[in-house]
């Protein structure tokens, strides 16, 4: 597997419609083409993707992106996540998302937004902002208001075999809810 196999996979019409709309047929089909590649960069495989910018991007979408869809409902979707967000850090420490588009680095961005780490979601927020994202900036307060008021993601919680509190019950069941 190289780096441009899966910024192309990602990028490429009719992919990017369903960034965040995924089908079953879609999600089976990433499962097929990238579980073993999931596999290997949860294993560290791929830390040498780490020394560029489409480097650490295509890292933060097969820890962060690929597993929600390939495992989706699953704790393993979110099994990798602060690996995906280890990337994220080093990728901004590095200056590496100045090198990356906006439509590019938004998904380099993407797992602090994923993250239940409250300082996570505070830097998802300033980076977004920072690049003049406003729609995911948009998201990622949202994020962050949810974390700020749980702590955590309570539509996670079923999948990660957590028991909801009556708060979280009462968020769940209503229209505000977000579902992931």
């Amino acid at each position: 597997m190289q780096i441009n196999d899966i910024l192309d996979f990602w990028y490429t019409p009719p992919m990017p419609e369903h960034w965040f709309n995924s089908t079953p047929v879609l999600d089976a089909e990433i499962r097929q083409r990238f579980a073993s590649t999931w596999e290997q960069a949860k294993a560290g495989e791929w830390d040498a993707w780490k020394h560029s910018a489409d480097g650490c991007l295509a890292l933060c979408i097969v820890l962060d992106q690929f597993p929600l869809n390939m495992f989706r409902g699953e704790a393993r979707s979110f099994s990798t996540e602060q690996q995906a967000v280890a990337v994220t850090k080093h990728a901004v420490a590095q200056g590496f998302d100045q090198q990356l588009p906006p439509e590019r680095v938004m998904f380099l961005y993407m797992p602090l937004m994923h993250s239940e780490h409250l300082a996570d979601q505070d830097e998802s927020v300033r980076l977004f902002n920072a690049v003049g994202l406003v729609d995911n900036a948009r998201f990622a307060e949202h994020h962050r208001g949810i974390v700020q008021r749980f702590g955590r993601f309570p539509h996670r919680n079923a999948a990660l075999g957590r028991e909801s509190t009556p708060a979280e019950l009462e968020y769940l069941n209503s229209k505000e809810a977000f579902k992931g």
